[in-house]
This record gives structure tokens, C-alpha cells and sequence, in this order.
């Protein structure tokens, strides 16, 4: 299968679209391909390992960005509650957090890509199902975002595309750091 099957392959279940939509998903097709691409032949134990200065490693970044995706479509759908109050985490919290960025006893690589597909394949059908991108919901409270903002679902499907292709690049480092092995080039 050539890269623009696999591509094309990630978004053929959902429902025919076209025009905005069909772009963002095509957007964030290529981006998952990429970072899913970077995972190829490894074993678990390569998928959990740091290559760099900082706490990464693959199958740690897939995890991470399966939840960033579940909750931002959570979002979509439930507004601020689907993601919580970061102002009142607590120490479990942010354990717990930190988890989603590593390979953990248990985790397969296997079992990491299958629940990021999952993931995929709802966020495609609600951008193909949605009646409206222009729906909007209130931002939960966080310190990184602005009181009282507004994002449409457009917006937020904009910033899982950026936090795919973001994680897509840190991938391809930490792989070519394993193995000398890159996505592109």
C-alpha cells in the first residue's frame, strides 16, 4: 500500500464528504499516517524508549495524542466538562497525565495504535455527521486559554491537526535517534 492509499484508507469508512470538511480530514489523515508511520517493525520495547533529552518516546506520543483527540471531539460534543478544570488538578492528576506520554507495564504498541484507530474513526465520522463546524462551546477554565472564549468545532478540529502534525515531528526524531530510521526523505 502506497502512502497515499494508506492516507486515503483512514477516512473511506465515514460517510462521503467534500469541500471543508473533507479537507480537514484529508489534513489530518496525512498527519496521522505520519506519526503512526513511525512506529513501523518496532517492538514494545522500542516504543517505550526515550531517545532524547526529553521524557518522549513513540509509543508514549500516540498515547498522548489518542487523549488530546478523545477529549477535544468530547469536547465538541459535551462542551468544558469533557475535559475538567485544570485549576483544580491534583497531584494524581498530573501523574496520571504525565503517564499518558509513556509506555507503561501492560502497554503494547499494538494495543496503543489500535485504540488511537478507534479514536480516529470517531472523530472522522462526527466531522462527516456534524450538522454544523460553526457550533461553538465554551473553553474550560485553564491558564492557557482566554476566560470566557468560544471555539467552534472547526477551530478545535484546526488544533488537532496541529497537535498531530506537532507530535508527527517530535516522532520522527525520537525514531531517527532509535534507528537512524525517518518518516520522510
Amino acid at each position: 500500500m502506497t502512502t497515499n492509499e494508506s492516507i486515503t484508507s483512514d477516512i473511506a469508512d465515514t460517510p462521503a464528504i467534500s469541500g471543508e470538511r473533507a479537507d480537514l480530514l484529508a489534513a489530518l489523515a496525512t498527519n496521522r499516517h505520519f506519526l503512526r508511520f513511525t512506529t513501523r517493525d518496532l517492538t514494545d520495547e522500542q516504543a517505550g524508549q526515550r531517545t532524547t533529552a526529553s521524557e518522549l518516546c513513540l509509543g508514549g506520543l500516540i498515547k498522548h495524542v489518542t487523549l488530546v483527540e478523545r477529549n477535544w471531539v468530547d469536547f465538541i460534543l459535551n462542551g468544558p466538562s469533557a475535559m475538567g478544570d485544570a485549576t483544580t488538578m491534583t497531584e494524581a492528576d498530573r501523574a496520571w497525565w504525565a503517564d499518558q506520554f509513556r509506555m507503561l507495564p501492560g502497554d503494547t504498541l499494538a494495543g496503543v495504535l489500535a485504540a488511537y484507530a478507534e479514536v480516529a474513526r470517531r472523530t472522522d465520522e462526527l466531522v462527516a455527521t456534524l450538522p454544523d463546524l460553526d457550533v461553538t462551546q465554551p473553553l474550560p477554565k485553564a491558564p492557557w486559554f482566554e476566560a470566557g472564549a468560544r471555539w467552534s468545532a472547526r477551530r478545535v478540529l484546526m488544533r488537532i491537526i496541529a497537535e498531530t502534525a506537532q507530535h508527527a515531528g517530535h516522532a520522527d526524531i525520537i525514531r531517527e535517534s532509535l534507528d537512524g530510521a525517518k518518516s520522510m526523505g
